[in-house]
């Protein structure tokens, strides 16, 4: 169990690294050679795109999400395999990311999941590799507070 809670906390901290836009510590959730794989409903190239190494991909997830107002990920279900110092997983979320429209704020709601590869380092667990794929999104009004 503590390994599965390990795991689950890491996905937390990578959400909340995303919303606050540390690099840093996005970077640090990491292993140096780990690769991102942004599906192209998010790249807009019609393609997956792969970043490579952990600051080339924390730098670009936080460059992605630096133009909106605020992001909020939260984590849902998750479901973990381990085997040894590796495991495999699937996590689900809903990203929120919001932004000034020409009416107001609106916030673009995306139901997402992580195909995940994690390894166990010196420093505890860290993901390898991550994969997001894109269920739905929906674009919606919402209200920001002052």
């Amino acid at each position: 169990m503590a390994t599965g809670f390990a795991l689950t906390e890491l996905t937390a901290r990578y959400a909340r690294a995303v919303d606050r836009r540390e690099a840093a510590t996005l970077a640090a959730l990491f292993d140096s050679d780990a690769t991102l794989v942004l599906p192209p409903a998010l790249t807009g190239t019609g393609a997956a795109t792969e970043l490579r190494g952990s600051d080339v991909l924390a730098s670009a997830v936080v460059d992605a999400v630096s133009h909106l107002q605020s992001t909020r990920h939260v984590v849902h279900q998750q479901v973990i395999d381990v085997d040894g110092s590796s495991a495999s997983g699937e996590t689900y979320c809903t990203a929120h990311h919001v932004y000034a429209g020409r009416n107001g704020f609106r916030d673009n709601r995306i139901a997402l999941r992580y195909h995940d590869r994690f390894v166990l380092g010196d420093t505890g667990w860290q993901f390898f590799r991550r994969e997001l794929i894109v269920d739905f999104s929906e674009d919606v009004p919402v209200t920001v507070p002052d």
